[in-house]
């Protein structure tokens, strides 16, 4: 495959990797949320209460402290499948084994280990904890290969988002599934071993079973239904994300700190409340039969959510969905504790509850501050911040897990307790951890939000045109990823679109002429193609702004627009990648130019220069008209420049 073949146009690879957290979903909601119900119901039945919640509070435990290691242990698992080399890719061979090996160790974990709880409890913890550490360790392995297959599966912007999409579309089928058949599925099997309606320990074993084969089954489809792309692009990537990585970007980034903070008070209410909701329906409400309605919510939900915030950003903003979503939120709590003997008040608070824009709006926020420290710091750590949203979800996971674990050893729902076992104040006891414990964290999380998180939308586009004026400037530099060495020092520029040549100070920034070196062309069509051949070294997630080096060295960028930042990627699509090698006349983005004059801005495409001190005399631009790949100017870099003399 070529640097300039587009990726074909077949939607199978697309299916074969959304299958892929199908059951990857499903096996992880398994673990989290139902693996804790078989703990507490079924796994010690037969075991003294003392012994039994002994073992319970160690298991939890266990599972708090794996969960929270995970955070230092992925980043060393990366770097086994970065360096792992077969003739079926880096990241396939470990999907695989990291499948097959912790959906049997998964299956395993429901025997109970054939009763050798009542021969040796002592013996049975040793053999649990190392079962439980090793399955986890391979389904962190499957884990990491799986989205880390992403890159690989094509070097375009546009493609890898669909590929995103639909893993994450597929992946809310899966973990919301779960919830509609998981009482089914097991009183169904319980009922065709023992003869009785209940939630037994057969019938989770076959519903473990089930989720174990569904999960191999969707990682084959991974494997034989896409292809790893073996390019320049995969071979030029060299940055790592280590711990330390993560800690230096929450240090200097305040605006990212405090969206964190915000998303991690949300995240563990949501957590310990999903975590509750089984218990809530099968003590509390002694209704277990119903519980698919909470997975029916959720999914019905989660799929107007997704394609209804968009919409709905362009008018309101996001700061006030945020604190919509939490207030709902907030209701849906109150309606748990006070109203939830009403059946059709208790579909409303579901629905009230699911019905939150919350993580949408945390990662548009957390993406955004990447500008906001590359201004702020002079670095821009991408892929450290882009990672730190799934360690807060591990750690919420970790905290929610042990929770979930105490809350219901204290209102006394393990082993063989029933409805009727609830006093009045087992259910006050449930209700102040379960309900009353996230309904303060979802108040902190908007608060905090609020008073601290001043990163708006506006802000966000104020910080992207600062960050155009500085480079323009010279204030500001990129450092280029596996640029090719200087070699003549002087780069010829060729127009990047067909139009009408002017000069930079005809273009009016805040009624302002645009500062710097360069040129500009006002577009006679909606396509930027690579003004040199040269490398790509960044893309704005507004996508309005790509960074070029040349091979001599010319650092460069292409602003398509003026004020186009504010439209926030909509009407833009990449056809190119970060530290991808381009050709002269290779097509790099598309832009709708009718959409960007009806919502007021000005789509001329402007093309400066970074380092103008750098740089020899320029001869002046003289109006004109141009056609894509006409000759605009030669650029020399002086000879004292550092790239020369490197």
């Amino acid at each position: 495959m070529t640097l300039n073949a587009k990726p074909k146009n077949n939607w199978y690879p697309k299916f074969a990797f959304g299958m892929g957290n199908f059951g990857h979903a499903a096996f992880y909601g398994a673990l989290s949320n139902y693996f804790i119900v078989f703990v507490t119901s079924v796994m010690f039945t037969g075991v003294s209460s003392q012994i039994a919640d002994r073992l319970i509070g160690m298991i939890t435990s266990l599972i708090v402290i794996i969960r929270i290691a995970e955070i230092f242990v992925n980043p060393l698992l990366g770097n086994v499948v970065d360096n792992t080399k077969s003739r079926w890719g880096k990241f396939k061979p470990w999907l695989l084994a990291g499948t097959l090996i912790s959906s049997v160790l998964f299956v395993t974990l429901f025997t109970g280990f054939f009763g050798l709880i009542k021969v040796n409890w002592l013996l049975y913890a040793i053999v649990f904890a190392l079962i439980f550490i090793i399955m986890d360790v391979f389904y962190a392995f499957a884990d990491v290969s799986y989205w880390g297959m992403v890159p690989a599966l094509s070097e375009d912007s546009h493609e890898r988002s669909v590929y995103t999409s639909m893993g994450t579309f597929a992946g809310s089928i899966g973990w919301n599934g779960l919830t509609i058949i998981v009482v089914p599925v097991v009183t169904y099997f319980t009922f065709l071993t023992t003869g009785k309606h209940t939630q037994g320990g057969p019938g989770w074993f076959a519903f473990a079973t089930i989720i174990g084969l569904l999960a191999i089954i969707c990682a084959i489809f991974v494997i034989t239904g896409t292809t790893e792309k073996d390019d320049l692009i995969r071979s030029s990537a060299n940055r790592k994300t280590t711990i330390k990585d993560v800690a230096r970007a929450l240090a200097h980034n305040d605006q990212l700190l405090w969206t964190c903070l915000a998303y991690f008070m949300y995240s563990l209410a949501n957590t310990i409340t999903t975590g509750v909701l089984y218990y809530f329906f099968k003590f509390v409400l002694n209704r277990p039969g119903t519980y698919w309605v909470v997975g029916m919510a959720a999914m019905i939900i989660s799929f107007l959510t997704s394609p209804l915030y968009p919409v709905l950003n362009k008018f309101i903003p996001r700061k006030v969905l945020y604190t919509v979503g939490m207030v709902c939120m907030m209701v849906a709590y109150l309606i748990f504790i006070f109203a939830h003997d009403n059946m059709t008040l208790l579909i409303i608070g579901l629905v009230l509850y699911y019905f939150t824009f919350a993580q949408l709006v945390a990662i548009l926020t957390m993406t955004d501050a990447i500008e906001y420290g590359q201004l702020k710091n002079g670095e821009r750590n991408e892929a450290v911040i882009l990672s730190i949203r799934p360690l807060i979800d591990n750690l919420t996971g970790a905290f929610s897990n042990g929770l979930v674990g105490y809350i219901v050893i204290a209102a006394g729902m393990t082993g063989a307790a029933t409805a009727a076992d609830m006093t009045a104040k087992k259910i006050a006891t449930f209700n102040s951890l379960a309900f009353y414990i996230p309904l303060a964290l979802a108040v902190l999380s908007v608060v905090i939000f609020l008073w601290k998180v001043k990163l708006s939308e506006k802000a966000h586009a104020e910080i992207v045109d600062e960050l155009t004026s500085k480079l323009a400037e010279g204030e500001s530099d990129f450092t280029p990823v596996e640029a090719e060495p200087a070699t003549t020092g002087t780069t010829t520029v060729l127009a990047p679109v067909d139009g009408n040549l002017i000069s930079l100070d005809q273009v009016q920034v805040e009624g302002h002429p645009f500062k710097g070196l360069g040129f500009a062309i006002q577009p006679a069509s909606g396509h930027v193609y690579a003004p040199f051949d040269g490398t790509v070294v960044f893309l704005f997630s507004t996508k309005h702004l790509i960074g070029l080096v040349s091979d001599q060295g010319l650092k460069t960028i292409i602003h398509i627009g003026v004020g186009t930042v504010n439209m926030r990627g909509e009407g833009f699509v990449t056809h190119c990648s970060e530290g991808e090698r381009v050709h002269t006349g290779q097509l790099l983005m598309d832009f709708n130019r009718d959409l960007i004059k009806d919502q007021g801005y000005e789509d001329s495409v402007v093309v400066f220069y970074t380092e103008p001190q750098e740089l020899e005399p320029l001869a002046p631009v003289d109006q004109r008209s141009v056609k894509l790949g006409d000759s605009i100017m030669k650029v020399t870099l002086k000879k004292d420049s550092p790239k020369l003399q490197d």
